[in-house]
Parts: C-alpha cells; structure tokens; sequence
C-alpha cells in the first residue's frame, strides 16, 4: 500500500469529504482517513434522517446565525456558499428543495442520498479512502509530516487536515479525537460545550406530554432582569420524558450562556390569534359544547395531550360547566394559552448536542486558508473549530465551506 501523500485527510464527515475531494480534484495524492467502517455516519442522523443540508439564504443573512466567530468564515463561505453547495449536491444527482426557514432537504428525504453523493465525490476524485484510526500527528521542527494510526502505521504526507468533529453523537466516531492532535500540535483548544441541545425542564408535565410535538407554536427564553428577550421565533418543538427538544429548543439553546437558573420560557400555543381573538374563539366553542364539563371542551382549541395540563394550570376546575366559567377564568386560560410556562434547569449532555460549541481556537488558524498558524501543513475544517452557528442548515455549511477551503488552498500549494 502506498504510505506517502501530498495530503492525509482525518475524518470522512462531511468537512473532511469536501476537503479531501477539493484537494484531489486540484491534482493532489490524498488518503481520506476514516476510523468508521461507513463514512458520514453523523450526516446519516442529521436533520431527523432527512439531512437539512443547507440553508437557502445570502452572504449576510448566513453569517448572521453564526454564533461565534462568524468573521473567521468570511473567506470561506465567499468561496463556497449555501448556493454551491445546493449547485454542487444537485451536480451530483440529489435533487433539493427548500422548506420554511429556508432549510433545504433532499428531495427523498433521505440522508443516505446526501452520504452517497458525498461519498461517490471522493470516489470520483482520485482521493484514496482506507478505514483506519489516527493517534497522532506526526511532527519535527518543520511542521507536521504524516500521522501516526492506532495500529502503529506510519503513514507520511507533507501535510495533514484534521476534520474530526467535535464530542456530539459519540457513537458516531465524534469522540473529541481532534482536539488531542489540535493540542499535540500546541493549539488552545476552547472547551466544548453543548450547542443546539434539549433542555431539562424543572416541570413534571412535560413527562406527561412526552412525544407531543407542537408547530406553528411560538418558543420566547427571557433573562432574568432583561426587558427584550433573548430568543423568540416561531416553529415547532417536542416534549420528552426529560423537557423539552426540537428545532426551535435546539435553536434557544444557543442563546443561553450560564446558569440556566436565570432563564424562564413560554409557549405561545397560538401565536396566530390575539388574546381578543382567541377569547372569541373560546366562547364560540364554549358555546358549541354549552353543556359539557370544561376539562372536555378543548379538543377543538388544543392537542389532546395538553389539555390537561393546561386545565390544570388555569385553575378552573375540570368538570365545571362551561356556561359557568367566569370571564377572569377565561382570562386566566388565555393567559395559559399565549405564554403556557416551563422553567430550564439544566442542559442534556454535550454527547446528545447536535453541535458543540468551542474547539480550535480561530486566533491560531488563517482564515483565509484553514492552515495551522503554528504548524506549517497542518490544516483543520469543521466542527472542529470554535465555530458554531443556529439550526437550520447552518453548521453543515460551515463544514462544507471550512472543508472546500482548506483542500483549495492546499491544492494551490
């Protein structure tokens, strides 16, 4: 087997598939190096199984929902944007399309097609893919020269690409691994935290509603002594047998830092309504079920997993008569309504994060290229970073773009 290359890629997720391909097209002899079996086993679980692969939207609009770092993407995404990447997966046979929040998703709804493409890309570029586990990077006074595997092979380039990941999904082979040879190399590694995570909620009938998914339903994180709210955006959320989770839960979780104990949240269940109308919409049922008890004249207004939840928390009593709810019951059931409350108490682990926040610290790598600034052939692209940005197609752009970069730039070498 052939031992030496122009380039060895680590990790064969989507940052390292692109970068691998990139930098075969431009005439480099490149080893994709991939402990799993399978490549792209986390893109395989993205989005649901269907893999949100992008997000339709422009320049700004992108850096935008970068959460951290965003300039340090500059380069990157002008290089490849979501255009190309939606004009780079349909040139290679996978048909997109675009969903609300301008989430785009293979026309099968199907992840594997996304894998598949990305795999036959790296077949097609002449790049050589060999399962096998990296331990180390192997270094001198003049940078990096090859990697080290777990079985004891040397294998020798003149310059490596570390597209690891971070320490979301573990099963996936995203064990941190990165951040080890970031550190062999003398890289400031940022801690990793959970981004884009669920949230443990302090109230038990979230259990009681577990598997309930709500859409169309507005999601409001306040902190404590702030007027203006630090997250509020319309979509759809779930309840779990620990609190709450789903894309707009994901998405909050971005935006809180530090003790969660700070924090409260709302629901509006009906965001579409104003409190006058869903008070008109209330007695146009109430007047429909005029002889039901109150605990069974909701099925019209709310799921049916809810309904007692929200009985309870107005404090009407369940087999009241509906002609004989007060208008400040009513007002207190609306007010359940508009802003149904859970309190977060804690995070989920960072291993069930769809991303994690913090990684390689963007002050010690060019921008411009993804090499090292302290090691010369040493170049890192991906979650990798500390980059890490909101739901909804974003974080697999920045692989995408972090990865095309880098095997670019290394191609021009």
């Amino acid at each position: 087997m052939k031992r030496e290359y122009d380039l060895v890629v680590i990790g064969a997720g989507a940052a390292g598939m692109l970068c691998a391909g990139t930098a075969a097209e431009e005439g480099l002899s490149v080893l994709l190096l991939e402990k799993n079996h399978k490549v792209g086993r986390k893109l395989l679980i993205t989005g649901k199984g269907r893999c949100n692969v992008t997000n339709n939207c422009d320049e700004d609009s992108f850096l935008k929902a970068v959460r951290r770092n965003p300039r340090f993407l500059y380069s990157a995404i002008n290089r490849f944007s979501t255009a190309d990447t939606m004009a780079f997966f349909e040139g290679l046979g996978v048909p997109l399309k675009t969903e609300r929040g301008n989430r785009v998703f293979p026309v099968s709804d199907r992840a594997a097609d996304i894998v598949d493409a990305l795999h036959r890309y790296v077949k097609c570029s002449g790049a050589e893919l060999r399962e096998g586990e990296a331990k180390e990077l192997l270094l001198d006074e003049t940078g990096v020269r090859g990697v080290i595997c777990k079985d004891g092979s040397e294998i020798y380039a003149r310059r490596v690409a570390v597209a690891t990941g971070g320490v979301s999904y573990p099963q996936t082979g995203s064990t941190g691994d990165g951040y080890r040879f970031a550190k062999q190399a003398g890289h400031t590694v940022v801690p990793a935290v959970p981004s884009l995570v669920p949230i443990v909620t302090r109230e038990d009938y979230c259990r009681e509603m577990m598997g309930l998914s709500l859409r169309n339903v507005t999601l409001t994180v306040r902190r404590a002594g702030k007027k203006k709210p630090v997250f509020s955006e319309l979509g759809e959320m779930l309840f779990t047998h620990f609190g709450v989770s789903g894309p707009l839960v994901l998405s909050a979780s971005s935006h809180m830092t530090g003790d969660l104990g700070e924090y409260s949240m709302e629901i509006d269940l009906k965001p579409g309504l104003t409190v006058q109308q869903l008070d008109a919409r209330l007695l146009r049922d109430f007047e429909k079920f005029i002889n039901k008890d109150f605990s069974n004249a909701l099925d019209e207004l709310l799921p049916r997993k809810l309904i007692p939840v929200a009985v309870r928390l107005s404090g009407i009593a369940p087999d009241t008569k509906v002609n004989q709810i007060t208008r400040e019951e009513r007002e207190k059931l609306i007010s359940v309504i508009k802003a149904f409350p859970v309190t977060p108490v804690r995070f989920r682990p960072v291993e069930e994060a769809i991303v994690t926040a913090g990684g390689v610290s963007t002050a010690e790598v060019d921008p411009q290229t993804m090499q090292s600034r302290l090691v010369k052939g040493l170049y890192f692209a991906g979650e990798l970073l500390d980059i890490d940005a909101d739901t909804g197609g974003y974080n697999l752009q920045i692989a995408y773009s972090t990865g095309h970069l880098a095997g670019q730039m290394l191609g021009n070498k």
